[in-house]
């Protein structure tokens, strides 16, 4: 639809949403494939040009897999077989502490089909910078005909009017401002939501523990630096981190070529605002050990040290969602993937909502849901921040001596566990539950141990649904489900199942009835019927 000037007939759409990030356009999409009418506004010139998040978790390539581009985002950021190992230095071109390595995307592919336990998935993580993200949710978002995606429009206000909303947005090329309303407004608009601001809801939590590192203000510069391989003289890796008493920073490979986001806590008398060009690179250099030729592509800074959820996620027809409703200390890569996870969440019920199969409960549901989520996210992410943050070099880790390489082995091994705690964290991705929701039959049943590093699959109502790699080249379980509602018979003696498809069709429900006859399908589900959310969820489990 074309814009509609502020005095004209109404501009009418069935959800606005103001960001146009990973959240904003994730939610786009979600509400695009399910014909919903979507007006989405950044005040943004276009998607992220800076790299930003660097880890997409697994349970994110799971719902790109799902969405049908995986592989489009597999096969972006790094070259295929770049390792993506976690190594830690006294500098860049020193000493080597510790090396935590994990696969390539070309192994990650050849891996996930023979894993099983904690692992057993339908997509490994990847390591890839949000700007290369970002343009393909906007690519796929802007090819559904029931989506308008508009950077450069800013939101200036809103009203709730019960029935529905009313936003004034304006263009920012020409200052120009229209109207548009909707059924709902949801603010994906990060940290300085203007919806949250306008809704009043504040933040609660830690604004900003204090730490060695990661506790305080970060320089972030966004290097060129082709020669940064050759001059360190040490495999390549995924994140490189320093650890000395004077200079600790790390550092993602954005492109695997010389591309390099780094960052660094500035220590005290230190102002970012007064620093030149010259004076940003020495902080680099000191990074690295020596001087290297280098180009600052941006820069800017931030403040770590925050685990901050929203008070509320909701408000009449307002929804936020992402930064907008939960800030975090970047350790673990959870800040990103919980705003895709909010994103994938709010989207099918938002969908029921406007085609009306779904009554009020469900959309309550998004805040019961989420916001606990975001707690506990948050809280993951702050004890990884405290266990590196608060871990502190000594002075003689540099020194050619006995007492230098004692310190170098302490720390290795202190880095390498860290290390594992931090990026081996199946249970966080896929261990997150929604026990007690209105939309979750419980059974009963006990979940096991919410622990970060290790995932134990259960069917028990309220958790992702337990994953298995089916006869055939490559086809998971999850490739077919149902794109909404899935109703899995497992095992050779499965009850009919004509009720559940009489009453999906009376309440409009889109409801796909798949038979999985393996014996370790039923063993592994506990059940012989399970009824899968879009989200991919177990929300029931039974035989009747």
């Amino acid at each position: 639809m074309s814009d509609v000037p502020l005095n004209a007939a109404k501009d009418s759409w069935d959800v606005v949403i103001v960001g146009g990030g990973p959240c904003g356009l994730m939610l786009a999409i979600e509400l695009g494939r399910r014909g919903v009418r979507v007006f989405l506004a950044d005040a943004k010139d276009s998607t992220a040009t800076n790299p930003q998040a660097n880890a997409t978790q697994a349970r994110t390539m799971e719902h790109y897999r799902r969405l049908g581009f995986a592989e489009e985002i597999r096969s972006l950021g790094l070259p295929p077989d770049f390792p993506t190992d976690i190594a830690y230095f006294t500098r860049f071109s020193s000493h080597e502490l510790a090396r935590f390595q994990l696969p390539s995307a070309l192994e990650a592919r050849k891996k996930v089909a023979g894993l099983t336990g904690s692992w057993s998935a339908a997509e490994l993580p990847h390591r890839v910078s949000q700007k290369f993200v970002e343009r393909v949710l906007r690519s796929h978002a802007e090819r559904l005909p029931s989506v308008s995606v508009n950077y450069a429009h800013r939101l200036i206000r809103f009203i709730d009017k019960g029935t529905h909303i009313e936003a004034d947005i304006e263009r920012l090329a020409d200052g120009t401002v229209f109207r548009k309303t909707g059924r709902y407004i949801v603010g994906a608009d990060g940290a300085r939501s203007t919806v949250r601001k306008q809704l009043g809801i504040e933040y609660s939590g830690e604004r900003g523990a204090k730490r060695d590192f990661l506790g305080g203000e970060m320089l972030a510069l966004y290097l060129h630096c082709p020669a940064f391989y050759e001059t360190v003289g040490h495999a390549p890796a995924w994140m490189n981190v320093t650890f000395n008493q004077e200079r600790r920073a790390f550092m993602a490979a954005v492109d695997g070529k010389g591309e390099f986001a780094f960052h660094t806590q500035l220590r005290p008398g230190e102002d970012a605002s007064r620093f030149s060009r010259s004076d940003l690179l020495k902080l680099f250099h000191m990074a690295v050990g020596v001087k290297v030729d280098a180009e600052i592509l941006s820069y800017g800074t931030w403040l770590a040290g925050a685990a901050l959820v929203a008070d509320r996620f909701r408000s009449g027809n307002a929804f936020i969602a992402g930064d907008a409703a939960h800030l975090f200390t970047t350790t673990g890569g959870l800040g990103y993937n919980t705003a895709v996870d909010d994103a994938v969440n709010l989207g099918w019920k938002l969908a029921g909502a406007v085609n009306g199969s779904f009554g009020p409960a469900v959309l309550d549901s998004y805040e019961i849901e989420r916001q606990p989520l975001a707690v506990r996210n948050t809280t993951f992410a702050g004890r990884f921040a405290d266990s590196i943050g608060n871990f502190l070099p000594v002075s003689e880790i540099e020194e050619d001596s006995a007492e230098g390489e004692a310190a170098r082995v302490h720390a290795g091994n202190y880095l390498l566990a860290h290390a594992k705690a931090e990026f081996n964290i199946p249970g966080i991705t896929f261990g997150a539950r929604y026990d007690g929701s209105p939309v979750i039959c419980a059974d009963g049943t006990a979940p096991p141990p919410d622990t970060p590093n290790k995932y134990v699959p259960t069917a028990t109502p309220g958790g992702r649904a337990p994953h298995m790699w089916l006869d055939g080249a490559g086809q998971s379980l999850y490739d077919i489900f149902g794109f909404d509602w899935t109703l899995l018979r497992l095992g050779a003696a499965a009850p009919d199942v004509e009720p559940f498809r009489s009453t999906a069709a009376t309440l409009g429900i889109n409801l796909k009835i798949v038979d999985v006859p393996a014996v370790e399908a039923r063993d592994l589900y506990g059940a012989d019927l399970a009824l899968i959310r879009p989200d991919q969820v177990v929300a029931w489990r039974g035989r009747s």
